[in-house]
């Protein structure tokens, strides 16, 4: 437990020592400049820039049309001018399928398929908005049939008559 304790203690005073950072001229030896420094605010000073780095960064991409240049991210004014394009385009295919209900109703008139006095603009707008139809998810007979087959299969008991008295579940 002591040698812990002295290890510890003898990194953190080597930590703590100070050194003298000097730079000379190589020709003349003359000093140019020096610092005090130890290996602590070493390390402190070079984590402190690497985060400020590290956030300015960030500010700028996040904050500026830079974030553009990178892959993934796609303009604010490119987004919009999607969204009102899909607007249109629903609004254009609905146009579509009133003009083409139309104009099928107009060609039933010309061909004789339909009276004229039957003929109204109003019910042909309208047959344009039908809904679709409704599917039917009732099972059919096959499908009732695998399905009392699969359960046969996981349970023989169940499927005969003896079983079923013995069938805690039904």
């Amino acid at each position: 437990m002591s040698t812990n304790r002295l290890k510890r203690k003898k990194f953190l005073d080597k930590l703590l020592i100070k050194n003298r950072l000097i730079i000379l001229n190589e020709n003349t030896f003359e000093e140019i400049f020096s610092f005090k420094l130890n290996i602590m605010s070493v390390f402190v000073s070079l984590s402190l820039s690497a985060i400020f780095l590290i956030l300015i960064t960030t500010v700028l991409i996040a904050f500026t049309p830079l974030r553009e240049f990178i892959p993934g991210y796609s303009s604010s004014q490119l987004k919009r001018d999607a969204t009102v394009l899909a607007l249109k385009s629903d609004s254009l295919s609905f146009a579509l399928k009133k003009n083409e209900a139309y104009i099928k109703s107009i060609q039933k008139v010309l061909n004789g398929d339909l009276e004229y006095t039957k003929f109204n603009k109003d019910s042909i707008l309208s047959s344009a908005d039908e809904e679709p139809e409704p599917v039917n998810l009732s099972p059919s007979k096959k499908e009732m049939e695998l399905r009392e087959r699969v359960a046969q299969e996981e349970n023989p008991l169940a499927a005969s008559p003896k079983g079923r008295s013995r069938n805690p579940k039904k």
